[in-house]
């Protein structure tokens, strides 16, 4: 899976009546042909972020995407559209697992992380 080199995600107004979910940070979820991939906003920010991408992106505190095995001349990397909904503009926590493997990451969404964020 592919994440944002941004360091910083412009925020913009959703629209949606959830609290949590007041600003949208659009970007791209790239996972490899035949994966799944699990993101879960970090334990302590339920109240405060939402998740989602694929075509019935509801924002959530967690999200399963599931790239299609490839086939014959099919790319090996397939793009998801969705993003990260916020409270107001924070350095989010996200958890990812795929493969057996989990990864926590950060996302600047309207604000930059600062260095002890990333650990």
């Amino acid at each position: 899976m592919a994440t944002p080199d941004d360091t910083v995600l412009s925020a913009e107004k959703s629209g949606e009546a959830d609290p949590a979910a007041r600003l949208f940070a659009k970007w791209g979820l790239v996972v490899r042909a035949g994966a799944v991939v699990d993101i879960q906003v970090a334990p302590g920010w339920e109240d405060d972020a939402r998740i989602g991408w694929g075509a019935s992106h509801t924002p959530a505190t967690t999200a399963t995407v599931r790239a299609c095995a490839p086939t014959d001349g099919q790319a090996q990397w397939l793009a998801f559209v969705g993003g990260t909904w916020v409270a107001r503009a924070a350095c989010v926590p996200l958890i990812v697992r795929s493969n057996g493997r989990e990864d926590r990451f950060h996302l600047g969404i309207g604000v930059a992380c600062d260095e002890n964020s990333t650990s």
